[in-house]
């Protein structure tokens, strides 16, 4: 079951490209799509939590949000909530390791660095009126892959309203079927909608299809189909997006 969506010890390597790196390719239902990744500021992260690789995210640092995740769906065991936000030590300095860090502790021990140049911070959340919001969502996985969604690369800035409600309600119904240029203290750019795409290669009836919700107190969700949902995206793309799946897994 593979998914899109607009990320102990945890891991996270900064790679060239997705395409080359073996790790992340297993993601992607046959294809990486090409949208996002000519972006300025934008880095291809590979997930990786107690060695192993978990899901993969484009993430976009001139607006400190991600692009999109891209994630293996897993029946959830009810475990895996952390109280901890993690950040990426490679998107500060390609030369630190590639261990994945809670950040308040990775900013103890570097005072003198700041460390939301090119990502964002636990504290730009604090107190902003948005939640963060998942677009690997940690109930689309068991333990350990649950753990390694609570990273800051893979949050996108989300209305509270819709977090908590339409599109929390929508991400469980994904689970029973498988089994804006505004800113937070002109750090963290909000996203004006959110999307989602799957692609289910098991044969249950349905194939695959996607959905979009505005990022606003509005708390509903659209239905499309992956064709739809293209055109949909194309619409604010300042490029080609192309294929979000390998011949867009129509049936």
């Amino acid at each position: 079951m593979h998914l899109q969506a607009h990320l102990f010890p945890t891991w996270g390597d900064v790679v060239g490209s997705f395409r080359t790196s073996r790790n992340c390719t297993s993601f992607n239902q046959g294809k990486v799509p090409e949208w996002g990744a000519a972006t300025p500021g934008a880095a291809s992260l590979c997930q990786r939590f107690h060695n192993s690789y978990h899901f993969t995210t484009l993430y976009n640092t001139h607006h400190r949000i991600a692009v999109y995740s891209a994630y293996r769906f897993q029946t959830s065991d009810g475990g895996g909530w952390e109280k901890r936000w993690f950040v990426e030590p490679q998107l500060v300095d390609l030369t630190w390791g590639v261990e994945m860090r809670d950040g308040y502790w990775l900013g103890q021990d570097n005072p003198d660095i700041y460390l939301g140049e090119r990502q964002a911070l636990n504290e730009d959340y604090t107190h902003s009126g948005f939640d963060r919001g998942h677009l690997n969502p940690n109930g689309h996985h068991a333990v350990p892959s649950c753990n390694a969604t609570f990273m800051l690369t893979n949050m996108v800035p989300q209305g509270p309203k819709l977090n908590q409600n339409a599109w929390h309600n929508y991400e469980s119904q994904l689970t029973d079927l498988f089994n804006g240029h505004n800113w937070i203290f002109k750090n963290v750019n909000i996203p004006e909608y959110l999307w989602n795409a799957y692609c289910c290669l098991d044969n249950n009836g349905t194939s695959s299809a996607g959905a979009t919700a505005l990022n606003t107190e509005q708390n509903w969700v659209g239905r499309h189909t992956i064709a739809d949902l293209t055109a949909f995206l194309q619409q604010y793309a300042n490029s080609p997006v192309g294929e979000l799946f390998f011949n867009n897994s129509e049936a």
